[in-house]
């Protein structure tokens, strides 16, 4: 592919200029980003682009399309992932997932919402980013769409054998079991069902992902239909961002894609709801599992239809109300709901959403009682009339004004790179024809609401607009139904075995000819040099370093960073002095101390204060492993915050109250934080179920991974649901709780046992070190004499376990022990990682077996290595694909250019990056664990110069034998499931266990 000639500068373009066969129709300068916010629109077609030209090296590009369902078959969504297998000019297999390995990408991915699919990345590098760039929109515009990749991707049906040794037809598609596991999920079933019950008229009633259900009906014209107009330029909503030149960008599409295309009517727009004159009420159900006690296991609140989302303005007004009713522990409806004690936290999707074309706000209790639904209601419902007739405290809406300006102003990195950030916080709105803009100039609205709050009463007339007179409104309960999972998989046995009486022989002969017909796919080899890549060449050489601008006593590292206006405190604690009946606690410990209250203020003044003058604070505990030779384990508690720099002072206030004054014998608060952290722990475990799979089968293998596991692991969920579950019967034990809280403050909170950073601009770090050092020296020092070393792992059997809850798939991992960073091995085994995950993981988990991913990963500093599925319909099979990596390696089935694809792999990984601020933080904790910038450079040079031999060597060294002795598996998956697998295992069953 020839690259466009970069033009010298980016022009400066005003609306009405025209460039490329766009006209210009805004041009907006953003001075906190030092750029400009182009719109323009295509003349020919009708598509819409939006451009931010800006410093970043980090370039973005995204194409949305308005995609509305009309039914829940899951056609957008699964138009999404059947794109993305082979276009007209690269009429490969999988092209998307192939330039994950030739690129050195920052992001890559696929996202479908309600009535929107966008297709983004981000790039620092130029000629990658015209790499992907084509392989986009080659894909978008001119898929192939084949039978097979829709049978793949979507769904079919294939014959497998049973235990009794009869053949049975079974679903397979990787969307479709994606969404098996996400229906599995209460949180989705509950966004799913807000949006049925509050839009009955439009296309948000429809579940865009798919309904299980309904995903069989979806036809490979249905979705050849939907593509035809849906995937057009005009329907389509081009983004890009950074410092490379919009006319450029604009050139490229118009060659690789307008030009082939005339104007049509797409007939997408979507229409508002129309509104009810009268409130409603509507019942759901989730799965949960058989073993769960369902009595407190209810989801209710109310929700509302809001403010149409064109209007900029009132969506910002309704941002601040949630921030005001919800925000923190100190908002009036969320303290009167959580201090109620008819649940443990607030509901699932509860607070304002403006992802529709009518927005939505949704105030709710999570684990509770069915008897309770009136008490719920009226909670709700009381306090937003009290707060309509007494008044709102000015003091919680400056704090929603400053909580909003706060992380409108930072630029971070998470959870994608900041320019697609700023894509998907616009798309909803530009979609539906509002003023994407708006969103950027915050500071404009704040001043038009500044004006606006000058009528008496502001805030307090809005909640009788959106609440109290709002008819459009529905009594909402998602209630536990412990027989709906298996209700749900007989269903699915019924329709097939309906499907599997009535058919012909040559339909037999079809099903199996299709099921060879894609294994023959799946299995061939191709030639993807016809995808863009890049060399080796072109991976930047060096490493990116952050020096410490100053060190002080090796206690205090002082980092200038021009970070807009924003300061950042961050710090590491030992535990050494913690009781080792006290470690699993330390989870709890961090989740607390922002949230109880201090000697001089209760935990609402402490939240109050926290919101009005912090951008966000807070502790976490990890294990970490040093980079020495004998790589001891360093476990600590980190604590940071952040604020405006105008408010570093006052952080530094609350720090030190919090270092000297914290309490815990609000006893009534701490059992409310206990509920709320049970109902966190629980509610992630069908999300990041192979996270915890894997820590599962890691945890024997180090101390790190013993202790992580004890803190984020399983183990850590079980610890909470059984202290809560003692405290029931014996609330003492509520007290023991806090006693024991407080001895942990006592111990960490010492002057020798905390090193601090501080971020910022250079003006004002001379005086937050004068402060630091204020709030180090005042601490007391140590009164340990006998410090304590972490308990190391039990030195038990390799971990061989099923654990089960409710969710329809599974997530099965495996791990085995290598060798660490500093080993010259140790860069061969990332790139090995990337090697397996490309050319036999994804095929054999996600294409043959329909998970929704299948990966493998390296843990350098911990020297772990684990492979790992996703919503994965398989256990005994992935089992047997992992045993199979041994096989694969010895076959050699790799070549130079696969080793160079997953160096780039690597490489994008190491070189992806931060802004300032995030980017220094990096830098001081990777100094605490003793992580050096010669040793990173030393590790990237390896990486840089490894072939296959090499590669294959280490391959052969640590993974050609993966036996049960040196590796440990663990799968979390439901009881159903598990034991069916284990019927499949009878020489070695997995031994079960209840989450």
């Amino acid at each position: 592919m020839t690259l466009p000639k970069m033009s010298p500068a980016p022009p400066v373009l005003a609306v009405g200029d025209t460039c490329q066969g766009f006209t210009v129709t805004k041009a907006v300068p953003l001075p906190h980003l030092n750029g400009v916010f182009y719109s323009l629109v295509h003349d020919l077609t009708n598509a819409q682009y939006i451009h931010i030209q800006c410093p970043d090296r980090e370039n973005a590009f995204g194409v949305a399309l308005k995609t509305v369902p009309t039914d829940s078959t899951g056609v957008a969504h699964i138009l999404e992932h059947t794109v993305l297998c082979g276009s007209r000019k690269f009429p490969v297999r999988d092209p998307f997932f192939s330039m994950l390995k030739r690129s050195l990408s920052t992001f890559m991915n696929a996202f479908t919402a309600s009535d929107w699919t966008l297709y983004p990345f981000a790039t620092q590098n130029q000629k990658d980013f015209y790499n992907l760039l084509d392989v986009y929109l080659d894909a978008v515009f001119f898929p192939r769409l084949e039978r097979m990749s829709f049978k793949q991707e979507g769904h079919r049906m294939e014959f497998e054998e049973n235990a009794d040794g009869d053949q049975r037809l079974v679903y397979k598609g990787v969307v479709y079991n994606e969404m098996k596991g996400a229906m599995s999920s209460p949180d989705q079933v509950m966004g799913r069902s807000l949006l049925h019950a509050l839009y009955p008229d439009t296309t948000y009633r429809f579940n865009s992902g798919g309904d299980p259900r309904a995903i069989p009906d979806l036809t490979t014209a249905d979705l050849r239909a939907f593509h035809q107009r849906h995937y057009h330029p005009s329907n389509a909503f081009f983004y890009s961002y950074g410092n490379l030149p919009l006319a450029d960008h604009l050139a490229f599409i118009s060659h690789k894609v307008l030009d082939e295309f005339e104007r049509i009517d797409p007939q997408t727009e979507v229409p508002s709801q129309p509104r009810w004159e009268k409130p409603r009420e509507a019942e759901y159900r989730y799965p949960l599992a058989p073993g769960e006690d369902p009595t407190r296991k209810c989801q209710i609140g109310i929700a509302w239809l809001a403010t149409d989302i064109q209007d900029v303005f009132e969506g910002l007004v309704l941002t601040l109300i949630e921030q005001i009713l919800l925000g923190n522990p100190a908002s009036p409806l969320r303290k009167v709901l959580l201090e109620s004690g008819l649940g443990s936290t607030l509901a699932d999707a509860t607070g304002f959403d403006a992802d529709n074309r009518d927005t939505l706000f949704f105030c709710g209790l999570k684990d509770v009682a069915l008897s309770d639904e009136s008490h719920i209601t009226d909670l709700i419902l009381s306090t937003l009339t009290r707060l309509y007739e007494d008044g709102i405290d000015q003091d919680l809406i400056e704090s929603a004004i400053h909580q909003v300006e706060f992380h409108r102003r930072e630029i971070t990195n998470t959870p994608y790179p900041y320019g697609l950030k700023l894509l998907v916080a616009m798309t909803s709105t530009w979609i539906h024809g509002g003023e994407p803009h708006r969103l950027l100039q915050f500071e404009e609205d704040i001043d038009s609401l500044r004006r606006e709050m000058a009528t008496p009463r502001f805030f307090e007339h809005r909640l009788r607009r959106h609440f109290i007179e709002n008819p459009h409104r529905v009594v909402f309960k998602l209630l536990p139904d412990q027989a709906l999972a298996a209700k749900d998989q007989q269903a699915e046995i019924d329709r097939l075995s309906a499907a599997q009486a009535a058919l012909r022989p040559d339909d037999i002969i079809r099903i199996g000819e299709d099921a060879e017909r894609l294994k023959r796919l799946q299995e061939a080899e191709e030639d993807i040099t016809v995808l863009p890549t890049l060399a080796i060449e072109d991976i930047p050489p060096l490493v990116n370093r952050i020096e410490t601008t100053a060190i002080r006593d090796d206690r205090l590292y002082l980092y200038s960073q021009p970070t807009g206006g924003i300061f950042y405190f961050s710090s590491a604690m030992g535990i050494e002095s913690v009781a080792p009946e006290n470690l699993p606690l330390l989870p709890l410990f961090c989740f607390a101390v922002s949230r109880m209250g201090t000697a001089t203020r209760d935990y609402v003044e402490l939240a109050r204060y926290l919101d009005r003058y912090t951008g966000g604070f807070g502790l976490s505990v990890q294990a970490r492993t040093r980079f020495d030779t004998d790589g001891p384990s360093l476990p600590m508690i980190t604590m940071g915050g952040k604020c405006l720099e105008r408010n570093r002072e006052r952080l530094f206030v609350i720090i030190s109250e919090l270092l000297h004054q914290i309490r815990f014998s609000d006893l009534e608060q701490l059992n409310r934080l206990l509920g709320e952290f049970r109902a966190m722990q629980e509610s992630a475990v069908v999300h990041n179920g192979h996270r915890l799979a894997m820590s599962l089968a890691s945890r024997r293998m180090t101390p790190s991974a013993h202790l992580n596991e004890i803190w984020h692991g399983v183990h850590q969920l079980k610890t909470i649901k059984e202290l809560t579950q003692a405290i029931e019967n014996d609330a003492t034990l509520l007290e023991k709780t806090s006693v024991q809280l407080a001895e942990i403050a006592r111990g960490i909170f010492q002057r020798e046992n905390i090193k601090i950073a501080l971020i910022g601009d250079s003006t004002g770090l001379a005086t937050a070190e004068t402060q630091a050092l204020d709030i180090l020296n005042d601490l007391p020092g140590s009164s340990n004499t006998s410090r304590r070393a972490p308990i190391a792992p039990p030195d038990l059997p390799t971990v061989w376990e099923g654990w089960h809850t409710g969710t329809a798939v599974s997530f099965v991992a495996q791990a085995l022990q290598c060798v660490r960073y500093d080993h010259e091995d140790a860069p061969a085994l990332a790139v090995l990682a990337k090697l397996l995950r490309s050319l036999y993981l994804h095929r054999e988990i996600r294409e043959k077996g329909g998970a929704y991913g299948g990966f493998a990963s390296y843990n350098p500093e911990d020297g772990l290595f684990a492979f790992g599925s996703y919503r994965d319909p398989h256990i005994r099979r992935t089992i047997d694909v992992y045993a199979g990596v041994a096989d694969f390696i010895a076959s050699g089935g790799y070549t130079e250019d696969d080793i160079r694809e997953a160096i780039l792999q690597v490489c994008s990984e190491i070189d992806k990056p931060d802004p300032p601020g995030p980017a220094a933080r990096k830098a001081f904790y990777r100094k605490l664990v003793g992580l050096e910038d010669d040793q990173r450079q030393r590790f990237k040079e390896r990486l840089l110069a490894l072939n296959r031999t090499a590669v294959g060597d280490v391959a052969r060294r640590y993974l050609s034998r993966l036996d049960k002795d040196r590796t440990a598996t663990a799968v979390v998956s439901s009881e159903e499931l598990l034991t069916k697998a284990n019927q499949d295992l009878q020489d070695q069953p997995l031994t079960l266990h209840a989450i």
